[in-house]
């Protein structure tokens, strides 16, 4: 089975505010956060996915999420490589 690691972003009071997740369905999982039925966290809010990586196995996936949820400085990355492409 595939599972992947996930990263959202929200616009929050001006800011964006991101989520790192781990799923085996990532179409799902996104509608369950959009509907407010995801992570505490996500409740009340309109998520953008914007990366998604793709691993063989449970617990690789697990502990990839753990280390980028810990990386705030490759979220950042993240984040701003997405509005690069969305200019």
């Amino acid at each position: 089975m595939k599972y992947f690691v996930y990263l959202i972003i929200s616009n929050y009071k001006n800011r964006l505010i991101s989520y790192v997740g781990y799923t085996s369905d990532i179409n799902k999982r996104l509608k369950l956060h959009n509907s407010s039925k995801g992570a505490k966290f996500t409740k009340g809010r309109k998520w953008t996915l914007i990366y998604k990586k793709c691993y063989k196995s449970k617990s690789i996936a697990m502990k990839n999420e753990y280390l980028l949820k810990k990386n705030y400085k490759q979220r950042l990355i993240i984040k701003n490589n997405f509005l690069m492409k969305s200019i």
